[in-house]
């Protein structure tokens, strides 16, 4: 076994990211029994998920500069004891802050394994970038599939502290294994020749940028702005699907059902877009996913509201065109920037997401509550999916063989 094959790497990096998945995906399955125990405010327990969001997003930036440099071993690790005292803790959580801390403590756990293994499938895979991070985001995104079935039960058998208990320890101890035998390419040199780019994508010559180099481009701001308004929708199904649905009078099976449905589309999605952008380009495969999205959402209030097989079929619509943000824009990222400060680049981009859970979990649980419906959250995610589409095709409209220049890296 040679753990320094790309290919083994990119398996471990996997199955790191399948143990995190729960702590973002599973969480709507926990949301109406934590109400329904603690008579807190839907409010109240959503605003836990911002902040596991904000803090799996925002703390990437200065993680990924570290990881860079010294490699994932130490700090996946770390990530492995920081995700299971997180999310088993939750479990024994009686009171909000409790619960918020604990969440929090989990997300910079799950920043940690995220961030790392990323970058390392951008570092690993010069060529076929798109599908080597659509298959690592489809860890995250699809790994909560093998595990719904089980939470779901647990929960209605045991309660939720057990579920949140028993999931904690174990998902906590498979990363701490898989930590040891993570590592990075041996060099991956500021001067080395970037891979040939995708069709249509921009190349900004063959010097990688540094994230403070990347902060002073236009295009990172653009692709920012894109990446909020795309999470936005997706946010607000992910954390939102449990109160939705008791809200539609949608039975508990159905959204378990839908749950599990939807992580295979979610990671599904990430591949395949992933893999067309490899061959259509970055940007233009963009533009189509994301006007679908515009589409999908707008269907889940009006069609899958009506039943329980019209709701799940409509949420899996709805992720398998979302996921693929999660492979798109941080191969698009080394795109454009190079992969020698690839972790640190894409964590300043991925901290997009913790802007957008403001609005898709606590801004909109608390819409729902002053107005009594979830039109609101919809119709205005489905708007800002439509501008992001907009703004991909116009960002390949404007860019044919290198029009647009970056401008050029300091020193």
């Amino acid at each position: 076994m040679n753990i320094r094959d790309r290919w083994f790497q990119l398996v471990a990096s996997v199955i790191a990211m399948v143990m995190i998945a729960n702590l973002q995906y599973a969480w709507t399955l926990f949301v109406k029994p934590m109400q329904q125990a603690t008579g807190w405010k839907l409010s109240d327990i959503q605003w836990a998920f911002t902040l596991f969001i904000l803090f799996q997003t925002w703390v990437q930036p200065a993680q990924g500069f570290l990881i860079d440099r010294l490699g994932p071993r130490l700090f996946i690790t770390a990530a492995g004891v920081m995700c299971g005292v997180g999310w088993a803790g939750l479990g024994l959580a009686t009171t909000l802050p409790m619960v918020y801390a604990l969440y929090v403590i989990a997300g910079i756990g799950a920043a940690l394994v995220y961030g790392g293994c990323m970058g390392s499938a951008l570092k690993w895979f010069t060529k076929d970038r798109g599908f080597a991070a659509g298959v690592i985001a489809a860890g995250f995104g699809g790994g909560t599939a093998l595990f719904i079935p089980f939470i779901a039960s647990m929960i209605q058998h045991r309660g939720y502290r057990t579920a949140f208990l028993v999931t904690g320890i174990f998902q906590g101890i498979v990363i701490l294994v898989v930590a040891q035998f993570l590592c990075h390419p041996e060099r991956v040199a500021a001067s080395a020749p970037a891979a040939a780019p995708a069709p249509g994508s921009l190349r900004p010559g063959q010097r990688d940028y540094a994230t403070g180099d990347m902060l002073r481009t236009p295009q990172f701001y653009v692709l920012y702005a894109m990446f909020v308004m795309m999470a936005t929708g997706g946010l607000l199904v992910t954390a939102n699907a449990g109160p939705m649905a008791a809200a539609w009078g949608i039975p508990a099976a159905a959204l378990a059902a839908a749950t599990s449905f939807n992580a295979l589309a979610n990671g599904g999605s990430r591949i395949f877009w992933g893999w067309a952008s490899d061959r259509i380009g970055r940007e233009l495969a963009m533009g189509i996913a994301f006007a679908l999205q515009a589409v999908c959402l707008v269907l889940v209030l009006t069609v899958g509201r009506r039943s329980g097989a019209l709701f799940t079929a409509t949420l899996i619509l709805t992720y398998f065109t979302w996921g693929e943000i999660f492979s798109l824009f941080p191969s698009l990222v080394a795109d454009y920037f190079g992969t020698r400060s690839a972790t640190a680049n894409y964590g300043a981009m991925y901290s997009a997401k913790g802007v957008a859970s403001i609005i898709g979990s606590g801004v909109a649980a608390m819409l729902y509550e002053h107005f009594g419906t979830w039109s609101a959250c919809f119709y205005g995610s489905a708007v800002l999916a439509l501008m992001a589409a907009v703004t991909a095709f116009g960002l390949r409209a404007t860019r044919g063989a290198r029009e647009v220049p970056l401008p050029a890296p300091a020193g």
